[in-house]
């Protein structure tokens, strides 16, 4: 039977990498990020509710949102507003997870399809029970919060050399958005890879959690 694995971790923790890794084993990734961005396009369903909430100064001038205002009002130090934006953008990417999983049920009924997504434990508005009504098994991806921070920082200078202040405005803003991660506790028979070595490392893991999960597919979803 098709198996269906939630994929999560902190920011900059590496969980993209690990789906990528199981891509190329031929794993079915489904990304809420990407879902949640086609999502937020005009016309498409949370984008009339994100505009309502936040007001028109989140629409750029080609009428998309622009990511970069809403995250800032969803992160903001003093009155953050990220609850207020889950609430619309969770239920609508969960429902849209479900119906793609229903169809690969009937396409591919041996797949190990993997969710990606950084809120499956933390989100307060799935609107379809808990995380265990969702997936057969979680794999979680931790690593040491510097090294997460690093990796956040790198990815937004995108090779661009940054001055002290940016950088320094940049991993306080990686500190809050874990700051609201890390009220997350996660439950004890979760599968965890270790993303504090080199890709080497990470990719030997992956591949022993490759041998896991087929052996569950085979079983019928058991561990």
């Amino acid at each position: 039977m098709m198996l269906r694995v939630g994929l999560t971790g902190d920011l900059g923790s590496g969980k993209s990498t690990v789906a990528r890794m199981l891509a190329e084993r031929d794993a079915v990734v489904l990304s809420s990020d990407e879902m949640g961005r086609a999502l937020m396009q005009p016309g498409e369903r949370a984008y009339a509710q994100i505009v309502e909430a936040f007001g028109r100064e989140v629409v750029a001038e080609d009428g998309t949102l622009d990511r970069k205002k809403l995250a800032a009002l969803a992160f903001d130090a003093k009155l953050p507003r990220i609850e207020e934006l889950n609430a619309i953008i969770h239920p609508a990417v969960i429902d849209a997870q479900a119906e793609q999983l229903a169809e690969l049920e009937k396409t591919s009924p041996h797949a190990i399809v993997v969710v990606e997504s950084a809120l499956i434990f933390s989100t307060q508005h799935a609107p379809r029970g808990s995380w265990r009504d969702r997936f057969d098994c979680v794999l979680v991806v931790d690593a040491p919060e510097e090294v997460k921070i690093a990796r956040f920082v790198d990815r937004i200078a995108a090779g661009r050399a940054l001055c002290g202040d940016e950088r320094e405005g940049f991993e306080a803003d990686a500190r809050r958005r874990l700051q609201v991660q890390h009220a997350t506790v996660y439950p004890g028979d979760c599968l965890v890879l270790h993303n504090d070595g080199d890709v080497e490392f990470l990719e030997q893991q992956v591949a022993v959690v490759w041998e896991q999960l087929q052996q569950m597919e085979r079983a019928g979803g058991k561990r």
